[in-house]
C-alpha cells in the first residue's frame, strides 16, 4: 500500500551527476532523490529546540539501491520519513521522484488485507484500471519479488520476510519509482533477511528505473548496495560507493576498538 506522496520543494535545475558504478546496464544518471541542507528540530518540554538533523545533503541516482547507515539515534529513519513526506523539515530543499512509497519496519503496520492478492491490489482500488489490468499488475509485482505462488495465500500464514515482500509488491503494483525502506530486516531471521534484500535487487534489475533507499544498521547488507550514506549525530558523514563505505565503516570500528583497548 502506498502512502500519499508529498514533495516539499522541487529542484528543477540539477547539476550533472557523477554516479557511482552500478552493475545494471540500463541505469541512467538521473537523480531520483536529493536533499540539500535539510534540518529537522523538535521542541522539548522545557521549551528548548533540540536538533535531530543538521544540514543533511544526499544525492542518489535513479535505478540504484542505496543504503542509509549509522548508529542508533543518528537520524537516519527521521531523514527517510522526511523524504517520504511523513515529517516536514525545519529547513532545506528536497526532491524525490514520484510516485514514491514508504515501507514500514514492521510489515504488520502495512500488510492488512486478508489475502496476498487483496493486499497488493489495495492501492489500485481508486484507479481507473479494469479488474483484468489490476490482476495483471498484481501478478507482475508478486513475480518481481518472488511471491507469485502466494497469490491466494492468507496474509496471516506468511512469515515476516514474506509480508515485507508483499508490502514491496504493493508499491511496485502502483508503479512507484522510489522505494523508501525503513530497516526491513530488523525483525527477520537470516533466511528472510536475504530473501527480502534479493527481492529488492531483483525488482530494480527488472524495472531499470526504480530507486530504493534502505535504512539499516547491518553492515553486512552493504554488499548488496550500489552506494551508501553514513550518518552520525544527525549529520551526513560520508556519501559514496558501497566498497568505499565499507572500508570507511570498518576503519571507524577498528579505531574505536583500539581506543577502548588503549
Amino acid at each position: 500500500m502506498n502512502l500519499s506522496t508529498l514533495v516539499r520543494t522541487s529542484l528543477p535545475h540539477l547539476p550533472p551527476l557523477h554516479s557511482t558504478h552500478s552493475t545494471r546496464d540500463n541505469v541512467t544518471e538521473n537523480v531520483a532523490i536529493e536533499a540539500r541542507n535539510v534540518n529537522f528540530s523538535v521542541n522539548t518540554r522545557q521549551g528548548k529546540i533540540f536538533p535531530i538533523l543538521k544540514d543533511c545533503s544526499i544525492r542518489i541516482p535513479s535505478g540504484q539501491l542505496w543504503m542509509l547507515l549509522g548508529p542508533n539515534g543518528c537520524g537516519k529513519s527521521t531523514l527517510l520519513k522526511i523524504l517520504a513526506g511523513l515529517l516536514t523539515p525545519t529547513s532545506g530543499n528536497l526532491f524525490v521522484r514520484r510516485p514514491k512509497s514508504y515501507v514500514f519496519q514492521n510489515p504488520d503496520h502495512q500488510v492488512v488485507m486478508p489475502t496476498v492478492e487483496a493486499d497488493v491490489a489495495f492501492g489500485l482500488g481508486r484507479s481507473n484500471l479494469t479488474n483484468a489490468e489490476v490482476r495483471s499488475r498484481v501478478l507482475k509485482a508478486l513475480d518481481a519479488v518472488g511471491m507469485s505462488e502466494y497469490l491466494q495465500r492468507p496474509v496471516q500464514t506468511l512469515s515476516g520476510g514474506q509480508k515485507q515482500r508483499v508490502a514491496i509488491a504493493g508499491a511496485l503494483a502502483e508503479a512507484c519509482k522510489v522505494l523508501l525502506l525503513d530497516e526491513l530486516t530488523t525483525f527477520l531471521d537470516e533466511s528472510d533477511q536475504i530473501g527480502v534484500i534479493k527481492s529488492v535487487q531483483n525488482l530494480l534489475d527488472i524495472s531499470g528505473d526504480v530507486t530504493a533507499l534502505w535504512v539499516t544498521h547491518r553492515l553486512e547488507e552493504l554488499e548488496y548496495a550500489d552506494g551508501a550514506v553514513y550518518m552520525e549525530d544527525g549529520k551526513v558523514v560520508m556519501h559514496g560507493d558501497a566498497a568505499s563505505m565499507s572500508k570507511f565503516i570498518k576503519a571507524k570500528q577498528s579505531s574505536y576498538i583500539s581506543h577502548i583497548n588503549s
